[in-house]
C-alpha cells in the first residue's frame, strides 16, 4: 500500500511540473502546451502481472493555433495556420519552431530570438546590408540594399516553411524545438503563409493549466494520507502481534 499510494504521489508531482510548465510559458512567443494524462501501470516480471501503479504521461501535443498579435516589426514572422520554421539547432540537425521573433546580427546572419541560424532554401539565412526588409506570404524575402532606388529590389532567399505530414510523429525535445520521430527533415511545403509584422503568442489556457496544479495538488494529498494510514496500520498490526 504504501509503495503504491508513493507510486501516485510521484507521478502527481511530475503531472504537476508538466502543468507548471505549460504556465510558465503562456508568453512564450510559438509555445505550444503538452497534455498531460495518467494511466494504470502493471508491475510486470516473472508470473502474472501485479502491484498497479499509476503513471503519468505526455500523450501529446496541443498543436492549435495561438493568437496572432500584430507588432509591426519587420523581423517578426506569423506562421498562418499549420507549419513550421526550420532552424539549425545547436547540433548542427534541422529542427522546427513556432517562434518567429527573428533578429540580424551585425553579419547580416538571420537568427531566432534563442540565436538559432534560420533555414532557407539555402541553408541558413543571410541578408545583405539593406535599407528594408519584406517577408512575403510564402516566405520569400527581398531587401532594397543601401543607396538603391525605392523600385530596386533583390530577392535573397526564402524562408523554409515545412508541414508534416502527420503531426502526431512530432516530438518536443527539452530544447522547446519540434523534430520528427524518425528522425528525418520535414517536407517542405509550397502552400504554407507566413504574415510579416505579427508574432503567434502562446496557446496555453492559464485557467486550464492553474485547475490542473489544483487538482494535482490535492490528489498528492491524498496519496500522502494514504501513506499515513499505511504507516498506522503497520503500528497496530505490530501493536496486535506483541500481544
Amino acid at each position: 500500500m504504501i509503495f503504491l499510494a508513493m507510486s501516485a504521489a510521484r507521478q502527481m508531482m511530475n503531472g504537476q511540473a508538466q502543468a507548471a510548465n505549460n504556465l510558465a510559458n503562456a508568453n512564450t512567443t510559438g509555445f505550444k502546451a503538452d497534455f498531460d494524462a495518467y494511466r494504470s501501470m502493471p508491475l510486470f516480471g516473472e508470473g502474472h502481472p501485479s502491484r498497479v501503479y499509476a503513471l503519468a504521461e505526455r500523450p501529446g501535443i496541443d498543436f492549435s493555433t495561438g493568437t496572432i498579435e500584430r507588432t509591426g516589426n519587420d523581423f517578426d514572422v506569423a506562421i498562418n495556420g499549420d507549419g513550421f520554421f526550420a532552424v539549425q539547432a545547436p547540433d548542427g540537425t534541422e529542427a522546427y519552431t513556432r517562434a518567429g521573433e527573428f533578429q540580424v546580427t551585425a553579419t547580416g546572419q538571420l537568427l531566432t530570438a534563442d540565436g538559432l541560424p534560420v533555414l532557407g532554401n539555402g541553408g541558413p539565412i543571410a541578408l545583405p546590408p539593406s535599407q528594408n526588409v519584406v517577408i512575403g506570404t510564402d516566405g520569400t524575402i527581398t531587401t532594397r540594399p543601401n543607396g538603391q532606388e525605392p523600385n530596386t529590389l533583390a530577392q535573397v532567399d526564402r524562408l523554409r516553411l515545412v508541414r508534416p505530414l502527420d503531426m502526431s510523429q512530432m516530438i518536443k525535445g527539452a530544447d522547446g524545438l519540434f523534430r520528427q520521430k524518425d528522425g528525418l527533415p520535414a517536407p517542405i511545403d509550397a502552400s504554407v503563409a507566413v504574415t510579416q509584422g505579427a508574432l503567434e503568442r502562446s496557446n496555453v489556457n492559464p485557467v486550464t493549466q492553474m485547475i490542473s496544479m489544483i487538482e494535482n495538488a490535492r490528489q498528492y494529498e491524498m496519496a500522502i494520507k494514504a501513506m499515513d494510514t499505511a504507516q498506522t496500520l503497520d503500528a497496530e498490526g505490530a501493536r496486535v502481534l506483541r500481544l
